[in-house]
């Protein structure tokens, strides 16, 4: 219904934000409410979850996070209630690469995730959003793929370690980044 809100930060709470748009406040439901700051204009990926009995506005800070909640949310036995907590503890790198890794500890640690639901999320969604969600990476960091792939290193490791270098470093820097982070 909605795709993005733009609008001033007029409040929070533990679980939500409020954003003013022409006088009108938008409860919002985020992972990490205090991640925004107070005044600030911000652009907020929405999505409006409509039941019998509640319309619950969620909110996103980036389209990455809005793509992967929407995919969490059409896995059997996840709703946005179970989803929101796993936003507000993991990264959206880190949730694709259990997925991709079927690391059912790592998903096991969020609240109310179980391993039967930690296994019907690799089922349904294993394979499906890894290239989504990591894809502006790659944009970012065209050259540094290239002289790492040169160097013998694989492609999952090379996406698992994009999301922790400066793209704004020189290619030098990048290189030095990378391959301390590949030490680790």
């Amino acid at each position: 219904m909605y795709n993005y809100i733009n609008g001033k930060l007029t409040g929070q709470e533990s679980n939500f934000i409020v954003l003013d748009v022409a006088g009108v406040g938008y409860q919002i439901y985020v992972a990490n409410p205090y991640s925004f700051e107070l005044d600030n204009d911000y652009k907020v990926y929405t999505y409006m979850h409509i039941r019998e009995d509640e319309q619950t506005l969620y909110g996103f800070k980036t389209k990455e996070e809005k793509d992967l909640f929407l995919r969490l949310i059409n896995v059997k036995g996840l709703g946005p209630k179970m989803a929101m907590p796993m936003l507000a503890t993991g990264s959206v790198e880190g949730i694709v690469d259990a997925i991709e890794r079927e690391n059912v500890l790592y998903l096991t640690k969020f609240p109310k995730i179980g391993q039967k639901v930690a296994h019907q999320i690799i089922l349904d969604l294993k394979g499906k959003i890894s290239v989504e969600a990591k894809s502006n990476n790659l944009d970012n960091f065209d050259e540094l793929v290239s002289v790492l792939t040169n160097l013998g290193y694989k492609m999952p490791d090379i996406k698992r370690v994009l999301p922790k270098i400066d793209s704004e470093l020189s290619i030098e820097e990048q290189i030095k980044e990378a391959l301390k982070l590949f030490l680790k």
